[in-house]
């Protein structure tokens, strides 16, 4: 990685952040980085997902434990990003979830973005203040921690 100031991640780029792969990754990508402060995160719902096979048949909806998962995601690759810049490689546990909130169901065709932004970070744990919005509103929100460690 070099020195210049990294503004989005493609899905390659997330790929070489994260461990996740489908159908697991809830990320597409990342929009508007601000190194390890903020960053917005997109994930394009689709009717072909496997997770709507069950949930649910005949009214399909986005599960909120995924919308989560995928704000923690983002969180995570925008600070493995800015590790990696120092050379070092990084992975991110995911600690804490708290004052989670739904506010609408996410269906099929939207697309969901992800807005983190940094509320602290010491040392190797920091803690992070997402929402969840499509078309500008919010349908869910959350604090997500994590520990970011050093691989061996």
């Amino acid at each position: 990685m070099t020195d210049r100031e990294l503004t989005a991640l493609d899905i390659s780029r997330v790929l070489e952040c994260l461990p996740h792969r489908y159908p697991f990754l809830m990320i597409d990508k990342i929009i508007e980085i601000d190194g390890d402060e903020s960053a917005i995160g997109v994930k394009n719902i689709t009717f072909n997902e496997p997770i709507f096979q069950g949930h649910f048949p005949g009214k399909p909806i986005f599960p909120g434990v995924l919308i989560l998962e995928g704000m923690a995601q983002t969180a995570g690759a925008i600070v493995i990003a800015e590790e990696q810049k120092k050379g070092d490689k990084y992975t991110v546990f995911l600690l804490t979830i708290d004052k989670a909130k739904f506010r609408k169901p996410t269906e099929p065709g939207d697309v969901l973005e992800y807005h983190i932004k940094k509320v602290q970070r010491r040392r190797n744990v920091g803690k992070y203040q997402a929402k969840a919005m499509v078309n500008g509103v919010v349908v869910a929100e959350a604090e997500v921690g994590a520990m970011i460690v050093r691989d061996e």
